[in-house]
């Protein structure tokens, strides 16, 4: 499943950025398991090569910089584009549709008092006040 659940990865605005002044040198960034980074042997500092393979969100690289030279887009700019586009949405329909989110759980009611918790679409029958003192006790 897509991250952006039909967005187009380039216009998510979510890539790290390199201050060439602070940078020492130390190459923690070259650790990046999407390989966003490369190192440029002469200059001795790194570059950001493929920006578009960075994990949106993720900003572990900023975080181990020793001379903190790599920063990140305002977090509460992507939340906006989120927002805007309906990620969040669009991302739990596609998971709910590929079985790796269930449906939202209903409470139910019953006549004694009791609540119940269950996956909508779940019919709970009770043959007599026990069953359903059981069936709300139960952890579905």
């Amino acid at each position: 499943m897509p991250w952006f659940a039909g967005v187009d990865r380039s216009q998510v605005n979510w890539q790290p950025t390199i201050d060439p002044n602070r940078c020492i040198g130390c190459g923690i960034c070259m650790n990046c398991g999407k390989k966003v980074f490369d190192w440029l042997p002469d200059e001795q500092e790194a570059v950001v090569a493929r920006p578009l393979d960075c994990v949106v969100g993720c900003n572990t690289c900023a975080n181990l910089c020793h001379g903190r030279a790599i920063s990140f887009p305002e977090v509460k700019e992507l939340l906006k584009f989120y927002a805007r586009n309906h990620i969040w949405d669009r991302v739990k329909a596609a998971l709910i549709s590929e079985g790796k989110l269930f449906q939202p759980r209903s409470t139910v009611q019953t006549n004694i008092g009791s609540t119940c918790t269950c996956d909508s679409g779940t019919t709970l029958t009770a043959g007599s006040a026990a069953d359903v003192n059981a069936i709300a006790r139960r952890k579905v």
